[in-house]
């Protein structure tokens, strides 16, 4: 029997300093990490939202990068020159095919940067059509979730905070705007938008911009602001009950500190998975209301007037409607996947 279990002496040797190696061995512990550093090392476990993100990226810098360069402009039409007849030679060319113009100066030794989509119908660069017409989708796209997202999260904070009578008025304003057909809405708003808009702008600094891009700026904020109001009024209903939120309150906070420092801050998962799907939203309807006609202001262009005016010549010219109708999806795609990669990377209610 080991007498030394039965002493009452204390054992010096089980306080001997752990070596370094000991340490290592017993003591495995945990990096901290805070919730977006977690839900980004879940977003880059999925390989499908990283290659969506890598897609949305390489456009987007593309859009802006390569008109720095590119020889053409979006409005340059080609075959028109000063003191010259137009040269017809230069409409509609197929794919890395050159005017009579270029191809006598190419036999002359010059050198004639080609023309990667060809041209269309006014003898315009298609490429940089279609790079323009990227970011114009892509710009609008991104403002007016922006849009969205500051209406969304003021009017929704304000109903489920407040609640009661204030709450009741904001959700039947809701539920009158979810009743109307969205597409009958946007049509008619952007159609009365444009006349209304039409002269007041100029000389302002928006003329730039084009009433038409008004229009649906203000078509977004008047009718697309309802699913991010709801979703927020939703968890800032589940969240004023905490015991946190209560003590804020007795302390003497105001409603819209406890909104900003509170709240808003644990709302951050759905804001950001909702602006995430909402852009590929916004784009596909700025792109079909450019295909009505509802659009950019010509000569600008956009994906959706791109893919209108390649109608004119579907039968003889496919291409210039397969183009933008290609970039258009893989955009919308590529943001939905990305949208649903953060949905399961930031949502609590997912995470295992």
């Amino acid at each position: 029997m080991d007498m030394k279990k039965l002493s009452m002496q204390v054992d010096l040797d089980s306080f001997i300093p752990a070596t370094d190696e000991e340490k290592e061995y017993i003591v495995t512990m945990r990096p901290s990490s805070t919730f977006f550093q977690d839900g980004v090392k879940r977003f880059m476990k999925n390989k499908v939202a990283v290659v969506s993100l890598i897609i949305i990226v390489i456009i987007t810098l593309s859009s802006i990068l390569i008109p720095m360069f590119w020889p053409y402009s979006y409005d340059q039409m080609l075959g028109v020159q000063t003191g010259r007849p137009v040269d017809p030679s230069f409409k509609n060319l197929e794919p890395f095919e050159y005017g009579r113009s270029e191809i006598a100066a190419m036999e002359a030794g010059e050198k004639v940067f080609p023309h990667v989509f060809g041209t269309d119908a006014s003898g315009r660069d298609y490429f940089i059509r279609v790079v323009y017409g990227t970011r114009i989708s892509l710009a609008v796209g991104f403002f007016a979730s922006i849009i969205v997202l500051i209406i969304g999260l003021l009017i929704g904070s304000i109903a489920g905070y407040a609640g009661g009578a204030v709450d009741l008025i904001i959700m039947r304003i809701v539920d009158i705007i979810y009743s109307l057909p969205d597409m009958l809405m946007v049509i008619l708003l952007a159609s009365v938008l444009k006349q209304t808009l039409a002269g007041a702008l100029d000389g302002t600094i928006l003329e730039h911009i084009g009433s038409n891009i008004i229009s649906l700026f203000v078509v977004f904020a008047l009718l697309y602001w309802v699913s991010m109001a709801r979703l927020i009024r939703g968890q800032i209903l589940s969240l004023r009950e905490q015991e946190y939120v209560m003590a804020a309150e007795a302390t003497g906070a105001r409603p819209g500190w406890v909104i900003r420092k509170h709240l808003l801050p644990n709302c951050i998962s759905v804001i950001i998975i909702s602006t995430a799907l909402q852009i590929p939203n916004a784009i596909f309807t700025e792109s079909y209301l450019s295909f009505l006609g509802l659009g950019v202001n010509a000569p600008m262009p956009s994906l959706g007037s791109l893919a209108s005016d390649a109608l004119n010549g579907l039968a003889s010219h496919t291409f210039l409607l397969i183009i933008p109708a290609i970039v258009i999806s893989l955009i919308v795609l590529s943001l939905n996947l990305m949208g649903d990669g953060l949905r399961d990377a930031f949502d609590p209610k997912l995470d295992t």
